[in-house]
Order: structure tokens, then sequence, then C-alpha cells
């Protein structure tokens, strides 16, 4: 594979439909719809190119790092929905 484009759109085997955020020789980095960044060696790298590249690219959603305080949050819901459910 080559370097590919950023904003260009490539269908992986087992990712599915996903957008170039950045390619060079050596990596390449995809954000995938249902499974978030992936980071790939592009000279080994197997895709399908979907399209042309946009003019502008499109910008990805970043995934912020979970805070301790929204992991308690998380933990506080799942406890209140596991409470609920044995009631």
């Amino acid at each position: 594979m080559q370097v590919l484009q950023e904003g260009q759109t490539i269908k992986h085997g087992v990712y599915g439909m996903g957008v170039v955020t950045t390619s060079d020789v050596e990596r390449t980095a995809v954000e995938f719809e249902e499974h978030g960044l992936k980071l790939f060696v592009t000279s080994i790298m197997t895709a399908e190119l979907i399209g042309e590249a946009p003019a502008q690219p499109l910008k990805t959603k970043r995934r912020r790092k979970a805070t301790p305080a929204m992991k308690a949050a998380r933990a506080a819901k799942k406890a209140a929905a596991a409470a609920a459910s044995s009631n």
C-alpha cells in the first residue's frame, strides 16, 4: 500500500469503513466508524480505497482519555442500574 491522503475513505477487511487521519511511508492512522483510531504499518496495510480524497480533509472526533471522575461516574451509573434491575 502507498501513502494515503488525509481524508481518504477506505474499507478494511476487519475494521470496515474508515477515514485516513495521517499517513507517511512508515505509518498510517485511520479513524474507523465502529472501532475508533487504528495505526497500521503503511507498507503491509491492506485496504480498499473508496473514492477520491476530499479537497479539504475532514476533521475527526478525538476521544478524551477517561479521568478518575469519569470512571467513578460510570461505576456509579452501573451500580445504580444493577440495583434497579435486582428490585
